[in-house]
């Protein structure tokens, strides 16, 4: 999947997107090595289609291009539009944008990541930062150090709310995994399963497999891995599902081994998880980033920039927005700092984070941003 010149990589990434990180460096003797080294998670309720998102927004007579800002909070979906009006709709009635993965999500705060970011929890201009590794706790403590960000204790009651959401989010759609269980649509990542069962289950299947056990049924997180992998380059994502425009070779099963939404194993994701609102974690506290004007203080951006300053890894993937489809996803993969400040703000829409992985392989290396449109 790498070579021995492959630069080390920041994802910054959902929980789905995360959870493909992990599963492909646990089976790197499978796949191969990945370039990601670091992992930043956001906090994540739910991701909306873009197309269904602009007709739901077109149908309130509000266009993709009139708006500066997305949030979702307070369960409403915000609509900041340029000439400063504010739109706002309850997530009751956006759900009908939301993608059909998120309600098997049981992640809200991206528990396989080293950093975990999000708004939830701390005050406006702030944002909750969770270090959840030894490496994420180094980052974190360094970057106040060297003056990225400052911290303080996150509010008892902030703690409290987040808690509450994460366990929400994790009792609904263990509901709808059941549901959905009942009526054979499988939810095979939600399945019991270790190391050796796994290997052995997975043994023979290929693309036609992960298309009716994962895409068919309404599962795929459009995050890419399978495009990522497939040695004979024959996966393609044009639009909003991963397609075959080829033959599998005999044997190989690489796209649905990196899959985050086939099985995972208990040594992927212990499913003690599920009993713990957060996740694993070593300190949670609230951060903000005065030098940078970003979304909930800019603390994400900081923790990007000093990661670059720092050559902790060598580049960084974010999620940009297309210059000609408004608020279309776009992942880039760069070293520069202002592009990395350039692409923040949260977009609320999936994108194939790992195919700018591939492509960058390709690119000539003294370009210092590479792009991949989902």
């Amino acid at each position: 999947m790498t070579d021995n010149n492959q630069k080390s990589v920041t994802l910054v990434g959902t929980p789905c997107h995360i959870i493909a990180s992990e599963k492909m460096e646990h089976y790197s003797n499978i796949l191969g090595d990945s370039p990601v080294d670091f992992k930043l998670g956001l906090f994540c309720m739910e991701n909306f289609s873009h197309s269904y998102l602009k007709e739901f927004l077109k149908q309130n007579n509000i266009e993709m291009n009139d708006i500066n800002q997305f949030r979702v909070e307070k369960g409403h979906l915000w609509a900041y539009l340029k000439n400063g009006d504010v739109f706002k709709a309850p997530l009751s009635q956006a759900k009908v944008c939301m993608r059909k993965n998120c309600q098997v999500c049981m992640d809200y705060t991206s528990e396989l990541a080293d950093l975990s970011v999000g708004s939830v929890g701390s005050a406006p201009g702030w944002s909750t930062v969770i270090a959840r590794t030894e490496k994420g706790l180094k980052a974190l403590n360094k970057a106040e150090t060297k003056g990225y960000i400052k911290t303080k204790a996150i509010e008892e009651s902030g703690l409290a709310l987040l808690e509450k959401l994460a366990n929400k989010k994790k009792t609904e759609n263990r509901e709808e995994i059941k549901k959905r269980e009942s009526v054979a649509r499988p939810v095979l990542y939600r399945r019991y399963i270790n190391d050796e069962e796994f290997i052995e289950e997975v043994s023979s299947c290929q693309f036609k497999d992960l298309k009716s056990d994962v895409v068919d049924v309404g599962s795929c997180v459009l995050c890419g891995a399978c495009y990522y992998v497939c040695p004979e380059n024959i996966v393609s994502i044009e639009d909003r599902k991963p397609q075959l425009k080829g033959t599998c070779p005999p044997e190989c099963n690489l796209c649905y081994v990196a899959c985050p939404r086939t099985y995972l194993s208990q040594e992927v994701l212990s499913r003690d998880l599920d009993q713990k609102a957060l996740g694993n974690y070593i300190k949670i506290v609230s951060a903000r980033a005065d030098g940078v004007d970003g979304q909930d203080g800019g603390v994400a951006t900081a923790l990007l920039n000093y990661i670059l300053d720092e050559n902790i890894t060598d580049e960084v993937i974010v999620v940009d927005k297309m210059d000609d489809n408004p608020w279309k996803p776009e992942a880039i993969i760069t070293s520069k700092t202002e592009e990395v400040t350039n692409a923040a703000g949260t977009k609320y829409s999936a994108a194939p984070v790992f195919k700018v992985l591939k492509s960058n392989h390709k690119m000539n290396p003294n370009t210092d941003s590479k792009k991949e449109v989902s």
